[in-house]
C-alpha cells in the first residue's frame, strides 16, 4: 500500500527548505518537491542583509539551507507538480511528472518569477549587472551608473533607494507617465542623482564580462544607447498559484494566495509560504519566505498533531 505521509512541500526554495526543516524537528513525516532546487535564489550573486553573513552568496547560502534538511532526514526531490486533489477522505494527492504521492496536508510554496525582459544580453548578463533586486545588490554599485526598468512603485522605490550608492540612476520607462503613486513621485523628481526616460524601451544589453551599456529603441541625447555598469529589472513578478487556484485555493487582486497567521488558507490542510502569498506586506524577502515557510510548518504541525 502506498504510504500517506503527514505532509507534502511543494517548492524547494526558501520557504519550501525552512519549512521541512521545522517540520523535521516537528517530527511530521514529510516530502520536499521541487522543480528548481533553491527557486531565485539561484539567481544572486551575494546577499548583505542575512543576519549573520556580512555577505553571502545566494548559491552557499542554498547549500546551507539544502544540508541544513538533508541533516535532518529529509533532501529535496526534483519533481514537479502538475496537480493537487483532495479526495473525499481528506487525503491529498500530489501528481509529479514522475510518481503519485498522498499527504494528509500541503504546503505550497512554489515562490513567484521576476518577470524578464527578454532582450538579447539579459540572461548572459544576470548577475553580471543585471539584477532583479535592489535591495539585495545595491551595495555592488557604490560610485556607478546604473539604470532601472520600470514606472510602477517597485521601480520607483527602487530608484531611489539605489541613489545612496550609485552616482546616477536613469529611470527608463516605456509608457508616458510613471504609475507609481504621487508620494514617490514627488521624491523622484527632487532627487538630482534621477534622470527619468519615458516612452522608452530596452532592445538589448550588451557588455563583455559586464554590462557596458543599454541599447533603445528610440534616440536619447543623439545616442541610441546609453552606459550604464548596471541594469535593475523591476517590472513586476509572478507568483505561481495556479495549483492553489485548481484546489480552491482564495486569491487575492493582485495574484497573491490569502493566509491567515498560521499560513493556512481557505481550504482546510492547505498552507502556502513565500513569495506566492499576501503574508509578510508582500515584503519579497529570503528572511521572510523563511520566517513564512517556519510558520506554515507549525502550522500544519497544530493541525496534524494537536488536535
Amino acid at each position: 500500500m502506498q504510504e500517506t505521509y503527514d505532509l507534502i512541500i511543494i517548492g524547494a526554495g526558501p520557504a519550501g527548505l525552512a519549512a521541512s526543516i521545522y517540520a523535521s524537528r516537528y517530527k511530521l513525516n514529510h516530502l520536499l518537491l521541487g522543480a528548481t532546487i533553491g527557486g531565485q535564489i539561484n539567481e544572486i550573486r551575494n546577499l548583505e542583509n542575512w543576519p549573520g553573513d556580512i555577505s553571502v552568496s545566494g548559491f552557499d547560502l542554498l547549500s546551507r539551507f539544502v544540508e541544513h534538511a538533508k541533516s535532518l532526514g529529509v533532501a529535496p526531490q526534483n519533481e514537479s507538480v502538475v496537480s493537487v486533489k483532495k479526495n473525499e477522505d481528506n487525503i491529498f494527492q500530489v501528481e509529479t511528472g514522475k510518481n503519485t504521492h498522498k499527504s494528509r496536508a500541503v504546503i505550497m510554496a512554489m515562490g513567484s518569477e521576476y518577470r524578464k525582459m527578454n532582450v538579447p544580453g539579459e540572461k548572459e548578463l544576470t548577475g553580471k549587472g543585471v539584477s532583479y533586486c535592489a535591495t539585495c545588490d545595491a551595495m555592488f554599485f557604490r560610485e556607478k551608473v546604473i539604470c532601472v526598468v520600470g514606472g510602477g512603485n517597485a521601480a520607483v522605490t527602487s530608484a531611489l533607494g539605489l541613489t545612496d550608492f550609485a552616482s546616477k540612476v536613469y529611470l527608463i520607462y516605456r509608457g508616458d507617465r510613471l504609475p507609481a503613486e504621487p508620494v514617490w513621485l514627488d521624491k523622484v523628481v527632487v532627487n538630482p542623482k534621477i534622470e527619468v526616460i519615458k516612452n522608452t524601451n530596452i532592445i538589448e544589453i550588451k557588455g563583455d564580462q559586464k554590462v557596458e551599456k543599454v541599447i533603445l529603441d528610440k534616440a536619447y541625447n543623439g545616442e541610441n544607447h546609453v552606459d550604464v555598469d548596471g541594469v535593475f529589472v523591476e517590472i513586476g513578478s509572478e507568483p505561481g498559484v495556479e495549483l492553489a487556484r485548481t484546489i480552491g485555493a482564495e486569491i487575492d487582486e493582485q495574484g497573491y494566495i490569502k493566509v491567515n497567521a498560521e499560513m493556512s488558507t481557505n481550504v482546510p490542510g492547505v498552507f502556502a509560504a513565500g513569495d506566492i502569498t499576501n503574508g509578510s506586506n508582500k515584503f519579497r524577502q529570503i528572511i521572510t519566505a523563511t520566517a513564512e515557510g517556519a510558520i506554515a510548518a507549525n502550522g500544519a504541525y497544530k493541525m496534524l498533531k494537536l488536535k
